[in-house]
């Protein structure tokens, strides 16, 4: 079946597959890093090192990462976006193969480097979705690619934890091998090759300069609540890395075919846009890391519960984020991506407001209700974000457009635990364990104050952000950017 939007024809039949592979795609993932959290602890046993040297793992992921979402994301726009997710999917899948038999620690950080180039998957399979589905689809399929994150991390928790317990860290690589696989397979004989290329040269120099950027200003962030944020390391870290932004920005400005385009990257909507995931993802991770404790912290600190069980009580937060998000998607070409997202970040930021507090005298099921709540409200912003981001770049430069955003997405991601563990640093009480030799630095109530507080205040801020974006959608309607130009979709 074959359907006409903007004056292209979409093959809904094919729409409904692809969206089956990129509606998957982050389950899969979320189900493979989630899986890691609860096995650093054995990691760290195996190979003799100490909690800063384990966390590598995760940062240097993320270090790769984020620097190959904005270059795979321009490669996709100048070689074909399929191609280039099948080759950043197949870092993916190779880094996930070697993980599990990762001789050395040394080894286990060069496979996981590995891995970290196939991070590049997501910004180029929102632009596939961009490009290849009908315009009226793409609000639900990006609705159900955020539900599918959710639920990822509530399987992966719980599950990660019990593999790790019963069969070691390394079944937890093993046991995503054969659906890593099959996701490949998926997505090279279901998806097609989008239809907007850009050709040109690379802008090595970019590339180069925004690795100069990026990996200090994380490696910093990362360092920061263990060295001190004032220490000399930071500092020589941070300055670095202002100097590469500098550099970055004036090569960008005068390159023929710059890696990010300033122009298109700082207009009203993108930028907002950027800024906006940027402050979401810190707000997300700063309340992940309060939950973690609230949950898994001994009575009357916490709820006393394992790391099987605290995932079990984020499912209904998942469960309703499921729910919510394709309804979501459904509803945003008729009341508009804007109001959506604005009542989002409101509901989020009253939620976490009032959980800064009330956050340690609520019952456990207050409690899950709230973080339900407040799952519901960043659910509703995040998915009307991405929308307005797509629907606001013209298609020949979605890869890069999509990749700046996971990037500034990589940033917020980093910097929220980073502030979370100084405040729960500053802020604790010192409990005694039996069994346990050293004394436990257990997070007060003032910390969780902050924390939640924080991140309200963050929400907030985002709501006065989301007012001065365009919208782009509305009255069944979606406004589009096509090259230079608009285009108006009437969706039925």
């Amino acid at each position: 079946m074959e359907v006409m939007e903007r004056g292209e024809t979409y093959n809904l039949s094919y729409a409904k597959k692809a969206a089956l592979v990129v509606v998957l795609l982050p389950l899969l993932v979320m189900y493979t890093e989630a899986m890691l959290t609860p096995a650093l602890p054995t990691i760290q046993k195996e190979f003799v090192i100490n909690p800063n040297d384990v966390s590598w793992v995760l940062t240097i992921y993320l270090l790769v990462g984020t620097v190959s979402v904005a270059l795979f994301g321009k490669l996709g726009d100048m070689y074909g976006k399929k191609r280039m997710f099948l080759i950043a999917l197949g870092f993916y899948t190779l880094g996930v193969i070697l993980n599990g038999f990762a001789p050395s620690f040394q080894w286990l950080l060069v496979t996981r480097a590995i891995q970290g180039f196939g991070m590049a998957i997501f910004p180029l399979a929102f632009s596939l979705v961009r490009e290849e589905f009908p315009p009226s689809m793409v609000p639900q399929v990006q609705g159900m690619i955020s539900a599918m994150f959710a639920v990822g991390m509530v399987i992966a928790l719980p599950l990660g934890a019990w593999v790790t317990q019963n069969w070691g860290w390394r079944w937890t690589y093993h046991s995503a091998v054969p659906f890593v696989l099959v996701m490949f397979f998926l997505a090279w004989k279901v998806l097609k090759e989008s239809r907007y290329v850009n050709p040109g040269k690379l802008d090595w120099a970019g590339a180069i300069l925004l690795a100069f950027t990026v990996v200090p200003a994380l490696v910093a962030v990362t360092r920061a609540p263990t060295v001190g944020w004032t220490s000399r390391q930071s500092l020589i870290l941070f300055g670095t890395a202002a100097i590469g932004l500098v550099l970055l920005i004036l090569q960008e400005r005068r390159a023929e075919n710059p890696l990010i385009p300033i122009e298109i990257v700082s207009k009203r909507n993108p930028a907002i846009v950027n800024v906006g995931i940027m402050f979401a993802a810190f707000g997300i991770s700063m309340m992940s890391q309060a939950n973690t404790y609230i949950f898994q912290m001994p009575e009357p600190y916490g709820f006393g519960k394992t790391i099987l069980q605290s995932g079990l009580l984020m499912t209904p937060q998942a469960l309703v984020m499921l729910i919510v998000a394709p309804l979501a998607g459904k509803l945003m070409p008729k009341v508009g991506a804007k109001p959506i997202a604005l009542a989002g970040s409101l509901i989020a930021s009253g939620g976490l407001a009032f959980m800064s507090k009330y956050a340690t005298t609520l019952s456990l099921p207050q409690y899950v209700t709230m973080i339900s709540i407040v799952g519901t409200g960043i659910t509703l912003m995040n998915i009307s974000l991405i929308n307005i981001l797509v629907f606001s770049v013209p298609p020949r430069i979605m890869g890069v457009a999509t990749g700046a955003n996971s990037l500034f997405r990589n940033f917020g991601s980093t910097w929220g635990p980073a502030i979370a563990g100084t405040i729960m640093s500053t802020y604790y009480t010192l409990l005694k364990l039996s069994g346990v030799p050293i004394p436990l630095k257990i997070p007060t109530e003032k910390a969780y104050e902050m924390l939640f507080g924080g991140a309200a205040g963050i929400y907030l801020l985002l709501a006065l952000l989301i007012l001065a974006t365009r919208e782009i959608m509305k009255g069944g309607r979606i406004h589009e950017m096509e090259n230079e130009g608009e285009k108006e979709v009437v969706v039925e």
